[in-house]
């Protein structure tokens, strides 16, 4: 799982890998570089990722050998999804395969989200796992989903394919998997040059409630 940042067309694409994509330490530290990249020299980001998964969300592998650190953890998976939330750019994702759990609130923690079509499901699965939501991770999805749209998604553990995610108000568009990281650029390429000191303060204003609770 490598985690990759490009230039394509005047816009940042980070691809966040082409396995599970789970939110390892390391992982978590590789996509906090790239931000720092894209924060250093603003310019529209595309979030994606490569193969049959978007992101299975929390390395449960890894926190099952760690249990002890279980709270920083969270914590740092909160700060991603903060840092997201406020970043100074106009953000899009590409979901091009399976988004679950913490995987699938990455994608809430963007601007917008164009999804695969025709494979790939989008699902908060806390409700089957007994997992319930922290606090900021409900405040995030909350910020982004109408109350129906949020309860459908957080109460039943629903597996969304890309059409009915669309219907639901969960992403922004499908689209082809040919076309998927072409529509999420022709998203954002316009608003290349937006101030990204004046972007930053709209986001977090907009997001304080979502912010404070990630990081509290």
């Amino acid at each position: 799982m490598t985690v990759t940042l490009i230039q394509k067309n005047d816009v940042y694409v980070l691809d966040i890998g082409d396995t599970e994509n789970r939110f390892s330490p390391d992982w978590m530290t590789s996509v906090n570089d790239a931000l720092d990249q894209v924060v250093a020299a603003p310019a529209p980001l595309v979030l994606t990722a490569t193969g049959k998964f978007y992101s299975n969300g929390l390395d449960l592998d890894w926190l099952g050998q760690n249990a002890d650190q279980f709270e920083q953890y969270v914590a740092q998976v909160q700060a991603i999804f903060a840092r997201l939330l406020v970043l100074p750019v106009p953000t899009v994702t590409a979901i091009n395969g399976h988004a679950f759990g913490a995987g699938a609130m990455l994608a809430m923690a963007v601007d917008w989200r164009i999804m695969r079509e025709d494979r790939g499901f989008f699902c908060f699965p806390e409700v089957d796992i007994q997992i319930p939501f922290t606090p900021g991770m409900a405040a995030l999805i909350q910020a982004k989903l109408t109350p129906r749209a949020a309860a459908d998604s957080m109460t039943t553990g629903r597996r969304f394919p890309g059409p009915d995610a669309l219907a639901a108000g969960i992403v922004d568009g499908t689209a082809p998997e040919a076309e998927l990281l072409d529509q999420a650029i022709a998203r954002v390429a316009p608003l290349a040059g937006k101030p990204a000191d004046t972007l930053v303060q709209i986001k977090s204003t907009m997001y304080a409630t979502a912010v404070a609770a990630l990081g509290s």
